[in-house]
C-alpha cells in the first residue's frame, strides 16, 4: 500500500457486527476474559491497537506505542534506559524533551548536548556508557538537518540505538527507520492530528528488542496513555494527513521564498531552500522539507513582536502542525535560558489560501 492509502484504511480495524465503514469509539475500560482479550484499556484498547497499526505502516516499522503527549513518549524512551546511561542529544533539541533529561532525569541520566549537523562531533562524544542517540531533524526552531544514515553508522558501530524525532517532516516526508534509526518519536499533537484539538505522542520501532520491551513497559504500566477518543479523533486525521502535507509544503516554499528576498528579512530557515546549509542532504534522505520554517526580521524583538501583532490570518500562538497558520516569536516561549535568537520567528504554514498568506505577511513586515 502507498502511503494515502495506508493512511485511510491501516487505522481501522472493525469487529462490530454491523459492519460499520468506520470504527466504532469503544469507551469501556474492561473486558470479557477470552482469548486475545485486551482486558483492561490502561495496557491496550481497539482505538488504540487500530491507531498503533496505521503508525506503524506510515513509519514502515513492526510496532508502535501511543502515548497521552509527545512528551510523554520521550520520556518512555528515558525511562526504560538503564540508571547512569549516557545519552547524545541535539544542541537545538526541542526544549521540553531538553529539560526533561537536564532536569527530570538529573542524576539519573547525563546527556551531552551536541551539533549533530557533523557527524563526527556525534563519533567524539560517544564514551562506555553511551545508551541513545537522540535525533531530531530538520530540528526546531532552527531547520537544521542532520545525515540520519552518516550517525546511524556511526551508532551501529558501537551497538547504541538512534532514537530520531520525525514530528516535523512526518512520514510523508522521511522515514528515519529506513535510513537506519532504531525508534521514530512524534508528537501526534502536530501534523498526524492535524487539526490542533488532540494531545497525544507516539514511538515506532524497527524491531521488537529488549529496548522495546521496556519501552512498552513504560507505556503500559506507567499508564500515560492516550484516550479511546482521542486515539479516535488522532486516526480520524490519518486519513486526511498525506493530502494536507502536501498543501502544508507548497505553501511553506512559496512563503519561504518570498521571505528569503524581503527587504526586512535578515535570513529564512527552511531545508527546501537552496542556500539552507543542509538542502543537499535534507534532499537525500527527505521527500518533501515539510510546512515548517523559521526566519529572522532585521531589527530586534520588539520589531519581530510588532510584524507578529499586525498578521491577521497567522494565530500568534504555541504548537505547530495545524490547518491554520501558526506564528512565534520562539525565544519568548522557550525562556531565559533560550539559545534562539530574540528576532527569530517561528511558523507552522496552515492551508489558507497562498495568496492570502503572502499579502498578511507583506503588510505586516512592511
Amino acid at each position: 500500500m502507498k502511503i494515502e492509502t495506508i493512511a485511510i484504511h491501516a487505522g481501522t480495524k472493525i469487529t462490530d457486527s454491523h459492519r460499520p465503514a468506520v470504527q466504532p469509539i469503544t469507551l469501556s475500560t474492561t473486558f470479557e476474559h477470552h482469548a486475545d482479550s485486551v482486558i483492561y484499556t490502561r495496557a491496550s484498547n481497539p482505538n488504540r491497537l487500530a491507531l498503533e497499526n496505521v503508525l506503524a505502516k506510515l513509519e514502515r516499522g513492526q510496532e508502535a506505542a501511543a502515548f497521552s503527549s509527545g512528551n510523554a513518549a520521550g520520556m518512555s524512551v528515558f525511562q526504560a534506559l538503564p540508571a547512569g546511561s549516557h545519552v547524545i542529544a541535539p544542541d537545538d533539541m526541542y526544549h521540553g524533551l531538553r529539560y526533561l533529561l537536564v532536569d527530570v532525569f538529573k542524576g539519573v541520566l547525563s546527556v551531552d548536548f551536541v551539533d549533530m549537523t557533523h557527524p563526527e562531533q556525534v563519533e567524539k562524544y560517544i564514551k562506555e556508557n553511551t545508551k541513545l542517540i537522540w535525533l531530531e531533524t530538520p530540528s526546531n526552531p532552527l531547520l537544521k538537518i542532520s545525515d540520519i544514515r552518516a550517525i546511524c553508522e556511526i551508532a551501529k558501530i558501537k551497538d547504541i540505538p538512534v532514537v530520531c524525532d520525525n514530528t516535523f517532516a512526518t512520514p510523508a516526508f522521511q522515514n528515519p527507520l529506513d535510513l537506519g534509526a532504531s525508534i521514530v518519536m512524534h508528537s501526534t499533537t502536530k501534523y498526524l492530528g492535524g487539526h490542533s484539538d488532540i494531545l497525544g505522542g507516539a514511538l515506532v520501532t524497527k524491531h521488537v528488542d529488549e529496548l522495546w520491551g521496556r519501552v512498552r513497559l513504560v507505556q503500559t504500566t506507567g499508564g500515560a496513555v492516550p484516550s479511546p477518543f482521542d486515539c479516535y479523533m488522532l486516526t480520524r486525521s490519518i486519513k486526511t494527513f498525506p493530502y494536507r502535507m502536501k498543501g502544508h509544503e507548497r505553501n511553506a516554499i512559496d512563503i519561504a521564498r518570498f521571505l528569503q528576498v524581503h527587504k526586512n528579512v535578515e535570513k529564512v530557515y527552511y531545508p527546501g531552500l537552496e542556500d539552507h546549509p543542509g538542502h543537499e542532504i535534507a534532499a537525500s534522505q527527505m521527500s518533501g522539507y515539510g510546512g515548517m520554517l523559521s526566519f529572522l526580521v532585521k531589527g530586534d524583538a520588539s520589531y519581530a513582536d510588532q510584524v507578529i501583532g499586525k498578521l491577521k490570518y497567522y494565530t500568534n500562538a504555541t504548537s505547530l502542525g495545524g490547518v491554520e497558520s501558526l506564528i512565534e516569536r520562539r525565544a519568548a516561549v522557550e525562556g531565559p535560558n533560550t539559545k534562539t535568537p530574540q528576532n527569530l520567528i517561528r511558523l507552522s504554514v496552515g492551508l489558507e489560501n497562498l495568496e492570502d498568506l503572502i499579502e498578511d505577511m507583506e503588510q505586516a513586515l512592511s
